[in-house]
């Protein structure tokens, strides 16, 4: 299942989130979205996790949850 998360600091890390994620199951893929020019982040982020009942756990214990002082969002992709 891929999940959204947006509303990330721009200094929260790509391996940062692969770790908070880990807390809740496997993670097959994480990609932090970055700003070609700046190479900063945007502020939002994918994160793939091939099992979908841990996938379903992250999203109930990680939304609204805060990481670096800003509340993060997380969702199912579309």
């Amino acid at each position: 299942m891929k999940l959204l998360v947006r509303n990330l600091s721009r200094t929260t890390t790509e391996q940062e989130i692969n770790t908070l994620f880990s807390e809740h199951g496997k993670v097959s893929e994480c990609d932090l979205v970055m700003d070609k020019q700046t190479n900063k982040s945007k502020g939002f982020a994918f994160v793939e996790m091939p099992d979908e009942a841990e996938a379903k756990t992250a999203i109930d214990n990680l939304h609204e949850t805060r990481v670096a002082k800003n509340k993060i969002r997380v969702k199912i992709a579309q």
